[in-house]
């Protein structure tokens, strides 16, 4: 005979109620996390694009009414464009930093691949305490070095009667400066990259007659393309964008290979700073990094997620 069972039905019905709260929650939970994401996302934007939407407001806004500029120019000029020309020569300091960028991440690939092949692939005595000492340069200020680097790139130290060039107002006393400090974070990426090639590839290259700098830059780097172009790119932005140096090593006139941001600043009268033109310059100088960056935004963001998720 059959009876009825109010306990086990009233367990079922919790169990269901129970299953449908708990997938409800998960449902809950995702959209409270997908627009969390958003409204982040946007913030973020607006904090990082608002500056250069401000320049353009500065840049179109005429040369007497730009401290009365808001949201919106006050009138419109466009004419900053052109006369940041004829009061500089500014394509000449973006010209300089484009050359001392170029030679600076040249510079630092090269001798980074060379030293990353040697952190990631081989092994020696003391090679942990070496690559822990050069990390930790990276992290020196660079005003650290000032006193000893103006001496030594101004001709002043001799070392065994042997005087250091002069290199004052040449792309070399930015430049060295710069491959130093950019050099051990490049060793960094490129050693987590290189570590990670299987050693089968590299032997049979080695088998075939190749040298270890053969295998190197027919083998290793190929595989390796996003740390390169991460390492590059970061290094070029770094170069591109310094001024530190610059003002240590260089009068800040265009034909001593003063960089863009001297530039900048010498729009700046005695008794008059033309805003308008410093912020048309600014937006011109700063597109070959971001044409550079949307150009390899893919291979930046592969280095850097696999160099984080693999390193």
């Amino acid at each position: 005979m059959a009876t009825d069972n109010p306990t086990g039905a009233m367990a079922a019905d919790d169990a269901e109620t129970g299953s449908d709260g708990f997938f409800s929650s998960l449902a809950g939970s995702d959209k409270l996390h997908r627009t969390t994401f958003y409204l982040s996302t946007v913030a973020v934007l607006l904090i990082a694009l608002f500056p250069f939407y401000y320049l353009f407001i500065i840049a179109f806004t005429p040369a007497g009414s730009t401290t009365e500029a808001g949201l919106l120019p006050a009138g419109f000029d466009a004419s900053s464009f052109v006369e940041m020309f004829q009061v500089l020569p500014f394509h000449r300091f973006v010209l300089n930093s484009l050359v001392i960028a170029i030679g600076v991440t040249a510079f630092v690939l090269v001798f980074a691949s060379l030293a990353g092949y040697v952190f990631g692939r081989m092994e020696f005595k003391g090679k942990r305490p070496l690559f822990l000492l050069l990390i930790a340069v990276s992290y020196f200020p660079g005003a650290t070095f000032l006193v000893g680097l103006f001496k030594l790139l101004t001709g002043n130290v001799t070392v065994l009667g042997v005087t250091s060039p002069n290199l004052f107002n040449t792309p070399a006393a930015v430049g060295l400066p710069l491959t130093a400090l950019a050099l051990p974070f490049a060793i960094l990426i490129l050693t987590t990259f290189f570590g990670q090639i299987p050693d089968g590839l590299e032997d049979a290259a080695r088998v075939t007659g190749s040298t270890r700098i053969g295998a190197l830059y027919h083998v290793i780097m190929p595989l390796s393309a996003p740390g390169l172009v991460t390492a590059g790119i970061l290094t070029f932005i770094t170069a591109y964008n310094e001024f530190f140096f610059s003002q240590l090593m260089t009068t800040g006139a265009a034909q001593d290979w003063s960089p863009i941001v001297w530039g900048l600043t010498n729009y700046q009268a005695e008794f008059s700073i033309r805003y308008d033109l410093m912020a048309a310059a600014s937006i011109v100088g700063v597109l070959p990094v971001a044409v550079l960056v949307l150009l390899a935004q893919r291979k930046i963001v592969s280095g850097l997620s696999s160099g984080s998720l693999k390193g």
